[in-house]
């Protein structure tokens, strides 16, 4: 049996009353978001902080960081909050998370300091990456930081020839804690006793040969002279047979320099 068709104007009043049902539900979705992203309940009043930061408190970056914030917890955009936050000392990369309803969890990555970078601001030091960072020195004086230097974007291979020099020299009395690259490429080494070593230009393995040779033949160069290496004061290891020194208390009569040491 066939269904009668309903009458022309009950159809067009359901239409006209489920076009008006959808009409105010929107109306009313859309008060629901605005009022969501105006209400004051939703702003980021609160930073939790996870991982175990060493230098970086809960405390001091929500002072630093909420001022900076704009928008609330649906509106706040998470890449521009990561870099404000990856611009507070000691503080490499972060993971931001929203918590609702008015918190903001991030875990950190600190930079681990291996060394002083010795560059045009006083409060600079390198991480576990060889990237430069800046942060308060005062913080780790109680670690003793080799000292580098080098070409701007050069920290890398100036922390990574530091270690290999320094496991050259592992064993030895004299241990490297200086290290500077100079603009024209030549290695500067300074030694816990006070020495200056010219090591010249070169990749790992061909100053690592020259140190090598010259802590080789270093004692019999010395001991004619009756000193132990410990009174070595400067090296220039840029000679291509041999190297010039200068000795603690040693008088020679070419300019204060003990005999060259042949390799």
């Amino acid at each position: 049996m066939s269904q009668t068709a309903q009458p022309v104007d009950v159809r067009l009043m359901n239409a006209t009353a489920s076009l008006a049902f959808s009409g105010v539900f929107v109306l009313v979705c859309a008060a629901a978001v605005l009022w969501a992203l105006r209400n004051p309940a939703f702003a980021i009043t609160q930073v939790v902080v996870h991982g175990d930061p060493q230098h970086s408190s809960a405390v001091g970056l929500q002072a630093n960081v909420l001022p900076q914030l704009k928008g609330n917890l649906f509106t706040l955009d998470l890449n521009a909050t990561q870099k404000v936050f990856e611009q507070m000392p000691w503080v490499r990369k972060a993971e931001l998370r929203r918590a609702f309803p008015n918190t903001l969890d991030v875990r950190l990555q600190e930079h681990v300091p291996v060394a002083m970078w010795d560059g045009d601001e006083a409060s600079t030091m390198i991480n576990t990456f060889g990237e430069v960072f800046e942060a308060n020195r005062g913080e780790v004086e109680h670690e003793i930081l080799p000292r580098l230097a080098g070409p701007d974007g050069q920290s890398a291979s100036v922390l990574a020839m530091y270690r290999y020099l320094l496991e050259q020299l592992q064993g030895n009395a004299m241990q490297p804690v200086a290290l500077y690259l100079t603009p024209r490429g030549n290695w500067q080494l300074f030694l816990s006793n006070g020495a200056h070593m010219e090591l010249g230009a070169g990749e790992q393995d061909q100053v690592g040969q020259r140190l090598a040779d010259f802590f080789t033949t270093l004692p019999q160069a010395l001991a004619p002279l009756g000193v132990r290496p410990q009174a070595l004061e400067f090296a220039d290891l840029r000679h291509r047979d041999g190297y010039a020194i200068r000795l603690r208390g040693v008088v020679t009569q070419a300019a204060n320099a003990a005999p060259a040491g042949r390799r």
